[in-house]
């Protein structure tokens, strides 16, 4: 089965990464990073390099698709050679999945049309724009479309992917093998969570940031 995770300049590394944890090692799946063209593509802080291995044109039609999030995928938009790529993958898929604004990416190319959707809580509502139904939960699962909500709900995402691949039993030996465990030093992990203050401050740096 063929894995095919989506990358692009300034991407967000955890919503990349954190499913490649969990998906590559599930038993018989072949994962491989793609972009518009093959080659290093360095994340959002400028710091880290992820090769992709494949250009789109070479992998047309993955068994199951990984848009991740980041800053960088803003103009993916409007990239319609990327944008057909995903509806016509979409099309073969067994599983079209997102994390944080990967999921603006698959409104875009038009499959979140009147599905139930997340994304990271601060663009949660865009989601709306591209005829989707925003879901303010961490996995959300609407036919064979999976979404996460921000970053670090990949690994959520993609643990529960696994388990719809195989079985619950390889999911969680997958998950006591990379000790996924949370255990957060601080209980402000979502905007329901945290202080007023800090919820806008957060909120103007991702603004400034698109």
């Amino acid at each position: 089965m063929q894995i095919a995770i989506l990358i692009f300049q300034k991407l967000t590394a955890l919503d990349a990464i954190g499913p490649y944890e969990v998906l590559s090692r599930v038993p018989g799946m072949e994962l491989t990073f793609v972009a518009p063209d093959a080659g290093e593509l360095r994340t959002d802080t400028g710091r880290l390099g992820i090769t992709a291995d494949a250009s789109i044109d070479d992998l047309t039609d993955p068994d199951v698709l990984v848009v991740p999030g980041g800053k960088g995928n803003r103009p993916l938009l409007t990239d319609e050679r990327v944008l057909a790529w995903v509806r016509a993958a979409h099309e073969t898929t067994q599983w079209t999945t997102s994390v944080c604004t990967g999921s603006l990416v698959l409104g875009a190319a038009g499959v979140l049309e009147g599905k139930r959707a997340t994304s990271h809580w601060a663009y949660r509502e865009a989601l709306r724009d591209y005829g989707a139904e925003p879901v303010a939960e961490r996995v959300v699962e609407d036919g064979k479309i999976m979404t996460a909500a921000g970053v670090s709900a990949g690994i959520d995402m993609a643990l529960t992917l696994a388990a719809r691949l195989t079985h619950e039993e390889v999911a969680k030996a997958i998950q006591l093998g990379i000790e996924y465990d949370p255990a957060p030093p601080f209980d402000s992990g979502s905007p329901e969570k945290a202080s007023k203050d800090l919820v806008n401050l957060v909120r103007g740096y991702q603004e400034a940031e698109t």
